[in-house]
């Protein structure tokens, strides 16, 4: 028999960048160099960790895989002279068996491979393939059948890949083939409170099965998706051994002696939030928030840089949105990165100029001051004709936001910045926006942040120091398109508009179940509609950052053209 203590786990929580073969290669022959120096046996990568989660329809394409293959050979290469062990998530390409694709006949694997001293010891190929929410793998892969155990030392490791571990069927099998410590890697995307849930899920299985784990998730913003890494390791016990930090990259080592101990009077249970983690703020606790501001912080960075921008430009209006807009942008990408611009109309206050130069004054960044008076004479000049028989109405507003987003897009083209849209979830899902004038961006930041959640993170960004100006907060909120306009003048109040929303989209709830959870009918009308009617604007709008359950984007799939009305019987 091997001594357990022997055997030392490197577990390697990177950021990979989608499509990106050969940066992500380098990134995991460094780890396995550092974790050599360390003294691990086996390092552990995440999920897909040579090509990024999610590759989508690059999987289809030949040449994508022969330079995951060439990259392959460099691990292999590197894992000779290390003499370690690499376990690792690569896409595999089986042209000897056949599924019709839209690019020929050929089977797709999400699969892990074991790399022992240059040589592929073991393939195992993800058998429980998730098709529900932002996942689309049934699209792409075929289903493994073979249980994932490969024995290292004298000890039976039991391989898994992510929607594994929450297939009952899947780890029953795994526990019933020997394993004695569980392998999970994963691509497992963000979402508030994501890491309860997956706590929950692996202690119910620690616990039925008495086997150690070890989690390993990558970090980073891709596209919609932000992966928050927490990747962490669990005794026999079902308590806390190892915890990495989230939304950054980070290393650990894990000897499998702690994996088989009792309980240490040193170790911790799963959750064991504190004092200041627990204090409220507009129904939301401190942590949640920080997670939030982490998470949106992650994904704009990652957007920008993978994306090859070399900073943002946002219209700063001296509104809460594009005030914490701002904010997130810094401290993402630094002040220097960031530039603001206040484009003033004759409806727009003072104090929202005061505003927004003292919250830019706030964060050092680059501030200008735009008038938009001029484009708009010029644009309405030519259009009095064509309107002579309209009065006016929403028309001319849209059209000071289309100036604006004229403006943004040519600073945009001159400087190589990124144009943050500053939407929030509930005016996204209202359709508060003007389609070509503040949607026209990139990247819309706050576009999965309920208004009330934006309220209670600018809040808890001033707690240490005061970045967005206290006035901003506590003022109606307006888009200043007419003269005394806000925004509760057509909408409901965000209090009562918010959890109507989740509950309608979120949660799929019927007008029958909005009567019951206490909502007006009026009101349920009225944002229903809205709802509905907007599609076709959300169509169209920057992707952005999914932070709750379900986002609008590829979570909730509706028709444009829609003549389903839950509304009338």
């Amino acid at each position: 028999m091997t001594n357990k203590e022997n055997i030392c786990f490197g577990i390697a929580q990177l950021n990979y960048h989608v499509g990106a073969i050969e940066a992500n290669t380098a990134k995991i022959i460094e780890a396995l160099d550092l974790h050599k120096t360390q003294g691990a046996d086996i390092v552990i990568f995440s999920e897909l960790a040579i090509c990024g989660y999610s590759p989508q329809d690059l999987l289809y394409r030949k040449d994508f895989h022969e330079k995951i293959a060439s990259a392959i050979k460099l691990i292999q290469l590197k894992t000779k002279e290390l003499n370690i062990v690499a376990i690792l998530g690569v896409p595999i390409r089986d042209a000897n068996k056949s599924r019709s694709t839209q690019s020929g006949e050929f089977v797709l694997y999400n699969s892990l491979l074991v790399i022992e001293n240059g040589i592929i010891k073991h393939t195992y190929h993800k058998r429980s393939l998730p098709n529900y929410g932002v996942f689309d793998e049934k699209r792409y892969f075929s289903p493994g059948t073979d249980n994932g155990i490969y024995e290292f030392k004298g000890i039976k490791l039991g391989l898994l890949i992510c929607e594994d571990i929450w297939d009952k069927a899947t780890i029953k099998q795994t526990a019933e083939a020997g394993a004695q410590i569980l392998i999970s890697i994963h691509g497992s995307p963000y979402y508030l409170n994501k890491q309860n849930v997956r706590y929950d899920l692996v202690e119910n299985i620690i616990k039925q099965f008495n086997i150690p784990l070890i989690y390993v998730n990558q970090v980073g913003g891709q596209d919609e998706l932000i992966f928050d890494g927490h990747s962490f390791a669990l005794t026999s016990n079902a308590y806390l051994l190892h915890s990495l930090p989230a939304f950054e990259v980070n290393h650990c080592q894990v000897k499998s002696i702690d994996l088989f101990s009792k309980i240490l009077s040193s170790q911790l249970p799963l959750a064991s939030p504190s004092p200041e983690a627990d204090k409220l703020l507009r129904g939301l606790t401190h942590t949640e928030l920080e997670s939030l501001y982490q998470a949106l912080s992650l994904a704009t960075k990652d957007y920008v840089t993978k994306n090859g921008f070399d900073g943002i430009v946002l219209g700063l209006s001296g509104g809460i949105d594009s005030a914490l807009t701002l904010a997130i942008a810094v401290n993402a990408l630094g002040a220097e990165a960031c530039r603001a611009v206040m484009m003033p109309f004759r409806y727009t206050s003072e104090i929202s100029i005061i505003d927004a130069k003292e919250e830019a004054d706030n964060l050092g960044v680059q501030f200008d001051i735009v008038p938009i008076e001029p484009m708009f004479e010029s644009f309405i000049g030519p259009l009095k004709s064509l309107f002579s028989s309209n009065e006016k109405d929403t028309t001319e507003e849209n059209l000071q936001a289309r100036c604006r987003g004229v403006i943004l897009m040519a600073l945009s083209n001159k400087e190589r910045k990124l144009v943050l849209t500053t939407s929030n979830k509930s005016e996204v899902a209202v359709g508060y926006s003007t389609l070509y004038g503040d949607m026209a961006g990139g990247f819309n930041v706050l576009k999965d942040l309920p208004k009330t959640w934006v309220y209670a993170l600018s809040e808890y960004l001033n707690l240490k120091k005061e970045i967005i100006p206290n006035r901003v907060i506590t003022r109606p909120p307006s888009a200043e398109l007419a003269p005394d306009q806000t925004d509760q003048d057509n909408l409901p109040p965000y209090e009562v508009l918010d959890p109507l929303l989740k509950a309608y989209v979120e949660d799929d709830a019927g007008v029958e179940d909005l009567i019951t959870l206490g909502f007006s009918l009026s009101d349920i009308k009225r944002v229903l509609r809205l709802v509905n009617l907007n599609e076709y604007k959300r169509a169209q709008s920057p992707i952005g950052p999914k932070l709750t359950k379900r986002s609008f984007a590829k979570e909730r799939r509706y028709p444009i053209t829609n003549g389903f009305n839950p509304v009338n019987k």
